[in-house]
C-alpha cells in the first residue's frame, strides 16, 4: 500500500551518536538548515532577490494611488491627520479606508523624507516578506520544494507585481494576513492559545488596514482550527472565544476611539453616511462591495465593470485572467487531489490541516471576488494569490509523489493497485489544463509583444514536453525523465506569469490608482483592462521634501483617476470599444518641479464624478490658480475647498497646503454643509470655494447658490497670464471659472 507518510523520526538511539557542531544564526540564515539539500538556501535568496527587483525596480518613475499619497503628505503635517488618515492636514474629512497602512507609509515619509520611494519602499519590504514568510509556511509542512514552488508563484503572480509597486494598502493587508496563518498554523500544531491570540491580533490590524476584506479568511482559520487542533473540544471552543475576543478588541479599537470623538473634533468620516466608522465598516466597505448596495454611493452593483460582470467566469474573463487565473486550474485540481491523498490521516495531520487553510484561502476569496456586486478593482485579487500559491507548491509536490509512487505497486493488493494507478493520472492532468489555459490567455494578447510571443511558444511546448515526459517517465520507469517533465512543467506554467510580471516591472503602463499587469485586453470602467493609466498622473517621481519641512510635493496634476483608488466607485458607466473608460479623465498635467504650467484640465476631468455637481465640478483648476491661492491664502487654514477627494488630493500634491473635499471620494458625501461653511468663513479658516456653473442637487445646490450669492468671483485674468483682455471674454471666464472669494464680512 502506497502511503505519502512522512520519513520515520531517527531511532532513540540517534541521541547517542556525536552532537553535529552547533551552526551559528548567521550562517542558518544564508545557507539555511543543515538537513536541507545545498541548493535550497540559494535558490530562496535568488526568488527574494527577483522579486525585490520586480517590485523595487526603477521606483522614482511609479504612479502611486493620488488619493492615498495625499493623505500621507497630509499626514507628515499633522499627528492629527497622521492617525484619523485624513486626506488634509487640516483633518477635514478622511480617506474612505482605516489608517494601518497610511500609517506605516508616513513613518517611512517622516524618516526619509516624502517622495515616491519614500511611499513605495513599505510596499516593497511587505511584498517581499510575505514571499518570504510563504516560503516558510510551506516549507515546514511540504518540504523544500513545496516552499521554493510557492514562493516562486507568489512573486510572479502578476497583479501582486503590479500592486507591490503602487501606494494602496492591499501588499500591507496580504502581510499581515500571512502572519495571522502563521500564528494560525503553530496555534494548530502545538495547541497553546498564546499563537491563536496574535494570529487573531494580525488579523485585527489587517482589518484596520482594508476593514472587512480581512475577514474573508476567518472561515477557514476556524474550521481548520477547530477540526485539526489536538485537544479536547471543550478547550478549542474556549480558546476560539478567546481569540474572537482578541480579534475584536485588536479590529475595532481604532474605530471605537474615533467614533467616541465629538464630531465637531474629529474629520468626517469619508465614505460614511453618518459620520461614523461603523457605517464606513457595514455599508461602504462591507456589504456594500458583496451586494452593491453601498450606503455612500447608492447604486446596486456600482463598480462591478472594473473588473468585468460579476459571476463564476470574472477571474477568468478578458480583464482579470492575466492578472491571477493563470495556476487556478492547477490550483484546485491540486487542492482536491491533495485531500483525497491525506484522506486516511488523522485528523490533527499537519498537512491535511495547512491544505483546509489554504484551500479555504483560495476558494473563500475566489467566491467572494467573483460573485461580488459593488466596487471590485482587480488589484483586489492580490489577496488571492498566496493561496495559490501555496496550493501549486504543496499541492504539486503531493501529486509528484503519488505519481512517481503510482508506479511502484508491485506487491500491493489489486484495490490499492488501481486506486494508485488512476491517482497517477492527476498531475499531468493537472498540468495540461494550467498550459492549455495559459496558451489561451496569451492567444488573447497575440501580437502585443514579442515576450508575450515567446511566453506563448515556451508554455505550449513546454507543457506539451512536460505531460509527455511524466506519461512516457512513468510507463518506462524513468524516475530521471519524470523529474525533467516535472521542472519543464515548472517553467511552463510560469512563463505567462512572468511575461506579465515583468511588463509590470518595466513598463509605464500601471495605474496608480487601478494598477493592473501586462498588455490592456479591453477594460473595465476606471482604467483600461491591461491597466494603461492617463498621461497626467501624479505624482511624479520627481517629488521630494522632508516630512517635516515645508517643501511641497512636486507631483503632476491632475492625476486623480475617476478609476477608484480602491475604495471607491466612479460616476462612468461604461467603457469605449477600444477599452477606455468614457469616465477616466483626459491628460493634462499641472506644473513639474521646473515650474511648467498645468493644461487646464477641469476640476471634473481631474477626477470629479457624480454627487457633487453644485460644488466645483465644472471649473478649471489651472497652476496658475494654484499659485494665486497660495498668494492670497491669507492665514487660511484651508487652501481651497473643491467637491471631490480626487480633485483636492491633486491640488494637495501640487502645493503642499491643506484643502477641503466637500463631498469625498464621489462627491455625494455629507461632509460640508451650509452651516459648516459659514463657520469656517466666519473663523477665517476658509476664504476660497471652487463651485461649478452646473447645478446640483440638495445641500450642494444649496451651498453653490449661497456661495454665488455672498461670494465674489476670482476672474480667470487675476491669476491666468493666458486670459483673454476684452471684457465680454474676461467676464465670461470670471463666471465660469468658477472660483470665489469669501470673508467673514460676507457672513451675516
Amino acid at each position: 500500500m502506497t502511503t505519502l507518510a512522512p520519513p520515520p523520526a531517527p531511532a532513540r538511539e540517534d541521541r547517542h551518536r556525536a552532537a553535529a557542531p552547533p551552526v551559528s544564526r548567521a550562517r542558518r540564515l544564508f545557507l539555511g538548515a543543515p538537513d536541507d539539500p545545498r541548493w535550497a538556501r540559494p535558490a530562496l535568496w535568488a526568488i527574494l532577490l527577483l522579486a525585490t527587483a520586480l517590485y523595487a525596480w526603477n521606483l522614482s518613475s511609479v504612479t502611486g494611488n493620488t488619493f492615498y499619497d495625499a493623505a500621507v503628505y497630509s499626514g507628515t503635517k499633522s499627528w492629527k491627520a497622521f492617525f484619523f488618515g485624513a486626506l488634509d492636514a487640516g483633518s477635514f474629512i478622511t480617506v474612505d479606508k482605516p489608517p494601518f497602512a497610511l500609517w506605516v507609509m508616513g513613518l517611512s515619509a517622516r524618516v526619509f523624507g516624502y517622495g515616491t520611494w519614500q511611499l513605495t519602499l513599505p510596499m516593497v519590504a511587505v511584498g517581499v516578506g510575505s514571499v518570504g514568510l510563504l516560503y516558510r509556511l510551506v516549507k515546514r509542512d511540504f518540504g523544500v520544494v513545496a516552499g521554493t514552488i510557492a514562493a516562486l508563484v507568489l512573486t510572479l503572480t502578476p497583479i501582486t507585481v503590479a500592486i507591490t509597486r503602487d501606494t494602496n494598502p492591499d501588499p500591507v493587508l496580504v502581510f499581515l494576513m500571512l502572519l495571522g496563518a502563521a500564528a494560525l498554523l503553530k496555534a494548530v500544531r502545538t495547541g497553546r492559545l498564546l499563537p491563536l491570540v496574535w494570529s487573531a491580533v494580525a488579523i485585527g490590524f489587517a482589518f484596520n488596514t482594508k476593514m472587512m476584506q480581512a475577514y474573508v479568511v476567518l472561515p477557514a482559520f476556524f474550521l481548520v482550527y477547530l477540526w485539526a487542533t489536538d485537544l479536547s473540544p471543550a478547550r478549542r471552543v474556549r480558546n476560539l472565544a478567546v481569540g474572537t475576543v482578541a480579534l475584536v478588541v485588536s479590529s475595532a479599537w481604532w474605530m471605537v476611539v474615533v467614533d467616541l470623538i465629538p464630531a465637531s473634533s474629529r474629520p468626517y468620516i469619508g465614505g460614511s453616511t453618518d459620520n461614523t466608522v461603523w457605517d464606513l465598516v457595514i455599508g461602504y466597505n462591507g456589504f456594500g462591495r458583496i451586494f452593491g448596495a453601498s450606503s455612500s454611493v447608492g447604486s446596486a452593483g456600482n463598480g462591478a465593470s472594473f473588473g468585468g460582470s460579476s459571476g463564476l467566469y470574472r477571474m477568468f474573463n478578458d480583464i482579470m485572467g492575466g492578472q491571477i487565473s493563470w495556476l487556478i486550474p492547477f490550483a484546485a485540481i491540486a487542492l482536491a487531489g491533495g485531500l483525497v491523498l491525506r484522506g486516511r490521516a488523522p485528523r490533527t495531520d499537519a498537512r491535511r490541516a495547512a491544505l483546509m487553510l489554504w484551500g479555504g484561502w483560495f476558494l473563500l476569496h475566489f467566491l467572494t471576488f467573483s460573485l461580488a456586486e459593488g466596487t471590485f478593482h482587480p488589484y483586489y485579487v492580490t489577496a488571492m494569490a498566496p493561496g495559490i500559491a501555496a496550493l501549486a507548491g504543496a499541492g504539486g509536490v503531493m501529486l509528484y509523489q503519488a505519481f512517481r509512487e503510482g508506479s511502484a505497486t508491485v506487491g500491493v493488493p489489486p484495490r490499492e493497485r488501481i486506486r494508485a494507478w488512476g491517482r497517477g493520472w492527476v498531475l499531468p492532468v493537472a498540468v495540461a489544463a494550467s498550459a492549455v489555459w495559459a496558451v489561451v490567455l496569451l492567444q488573447r494578447v497575440s501580437g502585443s509583444g514579442t515576450v508575450y510571443t515567446v511566453a506563448e511558444v515556451v508554455a505550449a511546448l513546454g507543457g506539451a514536453l512536460a505531460v509527455t515526459g511524466l506519461l512516457v517517465g512513468r510507463f518506462m520507469k524513468r524516475q530521471k525523465l519524470i523529474g525533467f517533465a516535472a521542472l519543464a512543467a515548472v517553467v511552463a506554467l510560469l512563463a505567462g506569469p512572468a511575461a506579465y510580471s515583468v511588463s509590470a516591472a518595466t513598463t509605464a503602463s500601471t495605474n496608480g490608482t487601478n494598477p493592473t499587469a501586462g498588455p490592456s485586453t479591453g477594460g473595465g470602467m476606471g482604467g483600461t483592462g491591461g491597466g494603461q493609466r492617463p498621461s497626467g498622473s501624479a505624482p511624479s517621481g520627481s517629488r521630494s521634501g522632508s516630512g517635516s519641512g515645508g517643501s511641497a510635493p512636486s507631483g503632476g496634476f491632475p492625476g486623480g483617476s475617476s478609476s477608484s483608488s480602491g475604495s471607491s466607485s466612479s460616476s462612468s458607466s461604461g467603457s469605449s470599444s477600444s477599452g477606455q473608460s468614457t469616465g477616466q479623465p483626459p491628460s493634462g498635467t499641472g506644473s513639474s518641479s521646473s515650474g511648467e504650467s498645468a493644461s487646464g484640465a477641469s476640476s471634473s476631468e481631474a477626477g470629479q464624478t457624480g454627487g457633487g455637481g453644485g460644488m466645483g465640478g465644472g471649473s478649471q483648476v489651472t497652476s496658475e490658480m494654484i499659485t494665486y491661492l497660495k498668494k492670497h491664502q491669507d492665514g487660511a487654514t484651508w487652501l481651497v475647498a473643491v467637491a471631490t477627494d480626487q480633485t483636492a488630493s491633486s491640488i494637495i500634491l501640487e502645493s503642499g497646503r491643506p484643502v477641503i473635499s466637500m463631498g469625498g471620494w464621489s462627491g455625494s458625501d455629507n461632509a460640508m454643509t451650509l452651516a459648516k461653511l459659514k463657520s469656517l468663513v466666519k473663523a477665517g479658516k476658509l476664504h476660497y470655494i471652487i463651485v461649478s456653473s452646473d447645478g446640483g442637487q440638495g445641500t450642494d445646490s444649496e451651498i453653490a447658490a449661497w456661495v454665488k450669492k455672498h461670494g465674489t468671483a476670482v476672474k480667470s485674468s487675476a491669476y491666468s497670464s493666458g486670459s483673454s483682455t476684452s471684457s465680454t471674454s474676461a467676464s465670461t471666464t470670471s463666471t465660469t471659472s468658477g472660483l470665489y472669494r469669501l470673508d467673514a464680512s460676507d457672513v451675516s
